[in-house]
């Protein structure tokens, strides 16, 4: 595994003096970092430079945050940590329905935020009860490898983002199994972790969207009211 000190980090932030603290910081404790100033600056170096993390502000010139985080979902499953000056939950939302990992509302605390660089940087991005599954799991005609982060529906891949798969993959392999929403949240989000349980909801609706015949009424990831999610096949 590559040594957090030389982790690299891509940070996409417009405002100057903002940049230069977190750029500060984040060299201070020992990892490359590299900077942008607008979108398209910043989705070009991320294609280019592979960052480990990626910290995206939301309010930028040219192509905004959640434009750059749609866009590098397509290719990518680099952490994404959101900045933004708008302390809204529907913020919050968008952002992680679009693919982002965190959300820090500015102002924020140094410490908190160099915090959750580690946290992020530390997770692996495909997590499921700590350990990784080696091998197929399969109900009808959907399987997963958590392995190769491969899904398969109808003998056909699949593409689905990477919280989305690791929430399917520890449903499925506890089928039967009900789990709360902060049992989910614990197993696969860090503990710090501002989203809140709705975040759980949003990812349970995509992986509908996916792989259920008809998403309004679900057979596969069943609701159990006042509880939480199981998976029934």
């Amino acid at each position: 595994m590559t040594s957090l000190l030389r982790k690299s980090v891509l940070v996409v932030e417009d405002e100057e003096n903002i940049l230069a603290a977190i750029e500060y910081n984040l060299k201070r404790d020992g990892y490359r970092t590299l900077t942008a100033t607008d979108g398209e600056e910043g989705l070009r170096k991320a294609r280019e430079e592979g960052p480990d993390l990626l910290v995206l502000d939301v309010m930028l010139p040219g192509l905004d945050g959640f434009e750059v985080c749609r866009i590098l979902r397509q290719v990518s499953d680099v952490p994404i940590l959101l900045l933004t000056a708008k302390d809204q939950e529907m913020d919050r939302v968008v952002g992680l329905e679009l693919g982002a990992d965190d959300y820090v509302v500015k102002p924020f605390s140094m410490r908190e935020f160099l915090a959750r660089v580690k946290a992020m940087l530390r997770r692996p991005r495909s997590k499921v009860s700590g350990s990784l599954v080696s091998e197929w799991i399969t109900s009808g005609n959907l399987s997963i490898d958590m392995a190769s982060h491969t899904l398969i529906l109808n003998n056909e891949p699949l593409a689905m983002k990477p919280k989305a798969f690791a929430v399917l993959a520890l449903l499925m392999t506890h089928r039967g199994r009900v789990f709360t929403r902060d049992q989910i949240l614990e197993r696969l989000w860090d503990l710090d972790f501002v989203g809140g349980r709705r975040t759980i909801d949003v990812h349970v609706r995509w992986i509908r969207e996916k792989i259920e015949n008809d998403p309004s009424n679900p057979k596969r990831i069943v609701t159990i009211r006042g509880v939480g999610y199981r998976f029934e096949g």
